[in-house]
């Protein structure tokens, strides 16, 4: 975190107002506009640049702000319920966040559109902090899928500190889909916090493209029996790009399973980090546990430290990790070559095909081709 204290970071209430037009969040979007959309710019609520259509009986989709004002009972028992105050950028982020995204869902409400929502932060006049903090809750068999958008603007370095808590109720079933591709003379480092409840559904996955520093932190409690936990990551650095991601899964009770599965495509001199930790309790019999990390470097300056961890102290239990880390197939590469496929395009088709299980993951199809054009355009401005 040396390069963070290199620069003096500015609140956005004491700054200029950043402008944002249309064009470029179309730009930016990996959907159509035909789902709701909430926009935070440094990490404010922007009302003209969001689109909420008519939304089911009961459910909000707003800011933290205005759910204080009009929701206070919700947001008063759920936030910082789940949130652990253990290192600095976490106890920065409930000190100085004002505003966030707030999501409530009653018992029983199934969204059919995906929720998009958009922190956009920088400013071509100042160095930009945006701290925004939000809270989801998914009340009883509800469900709903989230693409969480994080890009940047403007010519000035900025930092990205947010904080998410989401409260998943019994038989609910949530997806949240992050897509962090900052500005890469930025930084970014993001928490989130998740309770599961009995039989609920909870898949996370992290794309990460951007940033010159970024780290994202996610834990998830399994609190009851029949929970699903699934994390998926690509993370893709270039440069001196410096790529984190820590997980913890803790299963606190029996009959669960979790699913851990994260890839990096690694160049020039950039680094990438993954430490997962898997907990198992000693109530929580009949867990099935399963994570891996698998890493390509496509420099040798490139390199990555990975550290999968169990913590098991139940006896009847089915858990396995693992980490590999190499660089492309050389016989499957020749082998396209001798068929007359170019360098580069056979080198980016063995990169796509080994991305490939944790984009299919995702459950929104037009999102699964955009990922794919994502990643196909970062990898032509990597020299492999």
């Amino acid at each position: 975190v040396a390069p963070l204290l290199k620069d003096n970071f500015q609140l956005p209430q004491y700054l200029n107002k950043t402008v944002i037009d249309e064009k470029f969040i179309y730009n930016n979007s990996f959907t159509d506009f035909d789902y709701d959309r909430i926009v935070f710019i440094n990490g404010k609520f922007s009302p003209d640049h969001s689109i909420i259509g008519e939304l089911p009986k009961g459910v909000v989709i707003s800011s933290i702000e205005n759910a204080i004002k009009n929701n206070q009972e919700l947001v008063r028992e759920y936030i910082g319920k789940y949130t652990k105050v253990d290192n600095a950028f976490v106890a920065m982020n409930l000190t100085y966040s004002t505003d966030g995204l707030f999501v409530y869902l009653p018992k029983g409400q199934m969204l059919e559109r995906p929720i998009q929502v958009f922190f956009i932060s920088g400013s071509d006049e100042d160095k930009v902090l945006s701290i925004p903090r939000s809270l989801i809750i998914a009340e009883d068999g509800s469900s709903a899928k989230f693409i969480v958008n994080y890009v940047g603007t403007g010519s000035n370095s900025y930092f990205t500190n947010t904080l998410t808590e989401i409260h998943a109720g019994t038989n609910s079933n949530i997806d949240y889909i992050k897509l962090q591709d900052e500005q890469e003379n930025s930084f970014h480092i993001d928490h989130t916090y998740v309770y599961q409840d009995k039989g609920n559904i909870f898949n996370h996955y992290s794309f990460a493209f951007g940033a010159s520093l970024s780290r994202t932190d996610v834990s998830s409690v399994l609190d009851n029996e029949n929970i699903e936990c699934h994390f998926y990551g690509i993370y893709l650095g270039t440069r001196k790009q410096h790529i984190d991601h820590h997980t913890f899964v803790d299963h606190a009770k029996p009959n669960c399973m979790s699913n851990e599965v994260y890839k990096g495509i690694l160049d020039d001199e950039s680094r990438g980090v993954f430490n997962g930790q898997i907990m198992v309790r000693p109530d929580a019999q009949k867990t099935n546990a399963y994570q891996s990390n698998k890493t390509i470097l496509l420099s040798d300056k490139a390199n990555i430290n990975t550290k999968p961890q169990l913590e098991i102290f139940a006896n009847d239990v089915k858990c396995s990790h693992g980490a590999t880390i190499g660089k492309l197939d050389q016989e499957a590469y020749f082998y396209i070559r001798s068929r007359g496929v170019e360098d580069k395009i056979a080198q980016s088709m063995l990169i796509h095909a080994f991305a490939a299980d944790v984009i299919e993951a995702v459950n929104i199809e037009p999102m699964r081709d955009q990922l794919n054009h994502k990643l196909f355009e970062k990898l032509n401005r990597v020299e492999i």
